[in-house]
């Protein structure tokens, strides 16, 4: 198990079973596991999701960005709940931004 600090303070914490669930539901993320940890600590932007849970992203190249989905479930505590490569980032930016 990996834990990471969110920009809030929170750990965040992924597991060998939900990285292996994301590489093989979004199998172009296999290569991209650390990009993801430091999406969560050095995002560019987060956006609230529709269940309380926090969309971080990061542009990795120009125009194609990592989201990565995580909820913060505790005064210390959190996990990610899925990771995604897009190019479509206008849907993320309509959400409610909450850092920076």
């Amino acid at each position: 198990m990996n834990k990471v600090i969110s920009v809030k303070g929170i750990n965040i914490r992924i597991t060998n079973e939900r990285w292996l669930h994301i590489s093989e539901e979004h199998p172009e993320m296999a290569g991209y596991f650390f990009e993801v940890l430091e999406t969560i600590t050095d995002p560019e932007a987060v956006y609230l999701g529709n269940r309380g849970e926090y969309l971080a992203l990061n542009e990795i190249e120009p125009g194609k960005y990592i989201i990565a989905v995580y909820k913060e479930t505790g005064i210390d505590d959190g996990f990610i709940i899925t990771a995604f490569l897009t190019r479509r980032i206008e849907q993320v930016k309509r959400r409610e931004k909450v850092w920076p």
